[in-house]
């Protein structure tokens, strides 16, 4: 059915752990490519105060466009923002490409969780390291 329809279920696992604290649930903004662009995705993030780095797909647009005033605003993009969004797809490959997953000798939800834990580990340090 594509990816797009858990989009909502993964944001609402989302559990981001601090120094000290609760976990947080709502990250500052979400960046993912243009398969993830519906209205739905859109009106979620929105609801939740949560910026999207999404491109529009272009069919999107012309649709818009086509309807005037009463197709809305353009989408906002963060250009810079979403460069950042290949960190996550090397990671999402990574995974992918582990050879016990890949093989399924190994699918079970524990290995699963655990080389998300590992992508998540990857991400913080690189929200961290200096940027150059």
């Amino acid at each position: 059915a594509g990816d797009s329809p858990q989009f909502t279920p993964v944001l609402e696992r989302v559990k981001v752990r601090g120094p000290v604290g609760r976990p947080r649930t709502r990250p500052d903004a979400v960046a993912a490519d243009k398969a993830y662009s519906s209205r739905r995705n859109r009106r979620y993030l929105r609801q939740r105060g949560i910026r999207a780095v999404i491109p529009e797909k272009v069919d999107q647009a012309a649709n818009r466009k086509k309807r005037g005033s009463a197709g809305g605003r353009p989408v906002s993009h963060d250009a810079e923002l979403y460069k950042e969004r290949n960190t996550v797809e090397r990671c999402i490959n990574r995974l992918r490409n582990w050879r016990g997953i890949a093989f399924r000798f190994d699918k079970t939800p524990e290995s699963y969780e655990a080389g998300l834990h590992l992508c998540g580990a990857m991400l913080w340090l690189r929200s961290i390291a200096p940027h150059p």
